[in-house]
């Protein structure tokens, strides 16, 4: 390596080591928002949903039996006033009006999710409870391993999201701040060619992105048990390429900004559609059919889905190919656009 590269380069870590923000954002803050969103939204039993029992004395008797030999049931006998006054403040998920002649009502705000289930479980326990018997017999199997749990799916995604922010943001603006200080315009005037002052980014970047992933990836499998069930090559070259479309990116975006505020407007342009479309928190197929093909054809989503493809299905080339392709193209069109568009001073 050349000299004026290898400081370079130098330069490039001392600039983010001699930055707290940017420690933090880069490495600290992926863990935290690991460990929030792991915990918030951990696998958990199936919680007890309350129901008060009021109507005809021997009938309501009668239901509230049924529903407390139950699992996931937790009934009280109240009269009507306090059971419609326990529904309106969220203290039971559902009433139940238990009448002679075998009429049973129920009460509850179809919005609630808990209260639709409540519904369900209340009036199971209450026909068979009447002596309604199954056609067919069933048995069930708990399936629970890693790789279907939320922190298992959204682990990928803040990877991807923290490839593509320090890949926009960490180059776009150094880039910026450098032509914004003259900077760019002194090196001109130094033996250092173009292209070492740019291949300093992407080496430096590459360093980093070590780093970066196995905090992240690390701390999710010991804490969380998240899978890697593809092949670490394959994953390495995912992250390899992930950073290399975002560094491209920020590269673009930086080439002709002179202002830092004007480089951050077009950095939180390009990135806020891929944070809400690209599969980060929540599937990117959540979206109508409609604008799928834009959706799937951003980078973030194809990172994304690469990432998951590799840690969580242990998917082969044939599955993870289309998409490096697609973060390839994207690599391709934004390197020769910033270099045809960077201007030095």
């Amino acid at each position: 390596m050349r000299d004026s590269l290898r400081q370079l380069t130098l330069t490039r870590f001392r600039e983010f080591v001699r930055e707290p923000e940017a420690l933090f954002w880069s490495l600290l803050f992926p863990i935290l928002l690991t460990v929030g969103l792991g915990i918030a939204f951990r696998n958990r039993p199936a919680e007890t949903v309350h129901v008060a029992v009021t109507g005809e004395v021997a009938a309501a008797r009668r239901a509230l039996a049924a529903m407390r030999a139950a699992d996931g049931l937790a009934a009280d006998s109240l009269d009507a006033a306090d059971a419609r006054a326990a529904l309106a403040t969220g203290r039971v998920a559902l009433v139940v009006h238990a009448d002679t002649g075998g009429v049973v009502r129920y009460e509850y705000d179809d919005t609630r999710p808990d209260s639709r289930n409540a519904r369900l479980l209340a009036d199971d326990a209450i026909q068979r409870g009447a002596g309604r018997a199954d056609p067919m017999s069933s048995t069930d199997r708990h399936v629970r391993e890693a790789g279907s749990r939320y922190v298992d799916f959204v682990v990928p995604g803040l990877l991807g999201m923290g490839l593509m922010g320090n890949g926009i943001w960490g180059i776009g603006f150094a880039v910026v701040d450098a032509r914004r200080r003259k900077f760019l315009k002194r090196l001109m005037a130094t033996p250092m060619s173009r292209a070492e002052f740019l291949g300093s980014f992407v080496i430096g970047r590459f360093a980093l992105l070590v780093i970066e992933v196995l905090v992240l990836v690390g701390f999710a499998a010991l804490a969380f048990d998240v899978p890697v069930r593809g092949s670490y090559a394959q994953l390495a070259l995912i992250c390899v390429m992930g950073s290399l479309v975002f560094g491209t990116m920020g590269l673009l975006i930086a080439s002709r900004a002179k202002t830092i505020e004007g480089a951050s407007g077009l950095m939180n342009l390009a990135m806020l559609p891929m944070w809400v479309l690209s599969g980060v928190f929540f599937s990117s197929e959540n979206f109508p059919d409609a604008i799928q093909p834009f959706v799937q054809a951003l980078p973030l989503t194809a990172v994304n889905d690469a990432l998951r493809a590799n840690m969580l299905r242990g998917d082969g080339w044939t599955v993870v190919g289309p998409e490096l392709a697609i973060i390839a193209a994207w690599t391709v069109v934004a390197f020769v656009l910033a270099m045809k568009l960077f201007r030095w001073r």
